[in-house]
């Protein structure tokens, strides 16, 4: 048995184990899938399939719409890796353990990630449905994923002031519209959870400029800039945030419309990747 010392070489671990389950592939673009839109892993074509379970240091969620496995082939003729389900930092799991599937994908050469999620509206005009594209985010976690050692291949002061990539952000812009879908940008704000947020908060946030808010993404996407990945972040709007409206919140009305959604962003996504591969950015 392989003897794990430091978070470098778990990460070199799981990369290797990842590595030996899909072979010759070798995905470039990884995406991650939220609550409820695992089903875009679905149209990945000469799939691979791995549990989570099989792999160093990764967990098995424990969340509703987490379905908790990496699927690697092809979609729209790109080699992909998607990340089927987050294992989240308010089950009980450190900063560093929720990016290492983010670390992972860098290891394996990955230089896109694409992440989803499934949020709550904050900017009143917001309908659930509505997909949000994310200009730039606000970590209130309260955790940093670079915080210690710095890693091989990562830098310890990332630069984020374009922590979307520009490009890709209008790639996404054109191919939506292409699709003849509206396509809205906007401020993605990270908080711990697992409670929803009260509507105090969400006042409080409103003010600070975010636009929609959920509990995942922001550390991803740090550590991705860390490793000199692009970025690109699409967020699902489930529901008007506590205080917007008059319903109350639960994680079946989060399911329910990620679900409705999921056939769109899918579409979206894949409109994306093959844009991009085509020299679209």
């Amino acid at each position: 048995m392989t003897r794990i010392v430091s978070n470098a070489d778990l990460i070199a671990h799981a990369a290797d184990s990842v590595a030996a389950a899909i072979g010759t592939r070798k995905p470039t673009v990884a995406i991650v899938l939220g609550s409820g839109l695992g089903k875009l892993a679905d149209q990945i074509e000469n799939a691979v399939r791995i549990g989570y379970g099989d792999i160093p240091g990764f967990h098995v969620p424990t969340v509703q719409g987490h379905k908790g496995e990496l699927v690697v082939g092809s979609l729209a003729g790109v080699q992909v890796i998607a990340q089927s389900g987050r294992f989240h930092m308010y089950e009980g799991h450190a900063a560093t353990d929720s990016v290492l599937p983010i670390r992972v994908f860098a290891a394996l050469g990955v230089k896109t990630l694409i992440v989803t999620n499934a949020a709550g509206g904050i900017r009143r005009s917001f309908r659930p449905g509505t997909l949000m594209l994310i200009s730039d985010h606000i970590n209130l976690t309260g955790r940093n994923p670079l915080e210690g050692a710095v890693l091989p291949g990562e830098t310890r002061f990332p630069d984020m002031t374009v922590a979307y990539d520009a490009e890709l952000r209008a790639l996404a812009r054109r191919v939506a519209a292409e699709q003849g879908n509206t396509l809205d940008e906007g401020v993605y704000c990270a908080l711990l959870g697992p409670t929803y947020e009260t509507p105090a908060e969400v006042r409080m946030l409103e003010r600070l400029g975010a636009d929609a808010v959920g509990m995942s993404t922001a550390p991803e996407v740090i550590v991705a800039r860390a490793r000199g990945m692009r970025c690109l972040g699409i967020s699902t709007i489930t529901n008007a945030a506590a205080g917007t409206s008059s319903g109350v919140l639960n994680h079946a009305e989060v399911m329910d419309v990620a679900n409705q959604v999921t056939e769109k962003l899918g579409r979206l996504i894949i409109g994306i990747i093959s844009g991009a591969a085509s020299g679209g950015t």
